[in-house]
């Protein structure tokens, strides 16, 4: 089947998408805006971009009309954020603070979450979290018609995470049990994994 994205609406290009590329991680996010209300939402728009320095994106979609979402505002107004892992024990709490709640209500405190101060930044982070990485803006870039999305890149400064989530250096991901999005309503746990080396070039051929 041959599919032109031209010839299709939306939706179906959305559905496709998320269909597609999967499984995607979920980033959980804290915001503070400029009355001091803690927001919360996940989004599963979200990967590493750059290791040195340390960076995240977050593509944050628009509301009908343009209008930014919480998440995106409060970052273009203080220029700091907060990204949790979403976790297998968080998980209906998390699912919970996608909510479109009004501005003034935080997330975190409906999803029965509580949240402690960060290092480096004003906007605190989630306590139940197991990881956290305090965030500050480098980069919105606007995406799309309208624009649709805010592709929002942010550079780690601080890494918080739970000492047994940690072995020589390297992270336990049997621990932390990260929760991935699919399409529709669906998730996915981790699951069954395995290795492989990277081929070498040896000059002649692929070892």
């Amino acid at each position: 089947m041959r599919l032109d994205p031209k010839d299709l609406s939306d939706l179906e290009v959305y559905k496709l998408l998320i269909g597609l590329v999967t499984p995607r991680p979920i980033a959980f996010v804290t915001t503070l805006s400029e009355t001091g209300t803690v927001n919360a939402a996940p989004f599963s728009f979200f990967n590493v971009v750059c290791d040195d320095p340390p960076m995240l994106s977050i593509a944050v979609g628009r509301k009908d009309g343009g209008e930014c979402k919480d998440t995106s505002r409060n970052i273009r107004n203080s220029g700091e954020f907060v990204i949790h892992v979403t976790e297998e024990k968080l998980i209906e709490q998390i699912n919970h603070c996608s909510c479109p709640y009004p501005p003034n209500i935080s997330e975190v405190e409906r999803a029965g979450l509580h949240t402690i101060p960060s290092e480096k930044i004003k906007v605190p982070r989630v306590g139940e979290c197991s990881v956290a990485m305090e965030c500050k803006l480098h980069q919105i870039l606007e995406l799309g018609n309208g624009p649709a999305y805010d592709l929002i890149i942010g550079e780690v400064v601080c890494f918080h995470v739970d000492d047994r989530m940690i072995e020589n250096g390297r992270i336990k991901v049997e621990e932390l049990s990260p929760v991935a999005r699919l399409a529709g309503t669906e998730y996915t746990k981790l699951g069954d994994r395995f290795s492989l080396d990277r081929p070498k070039y040896t000059g002649d051929r692929s070892v």
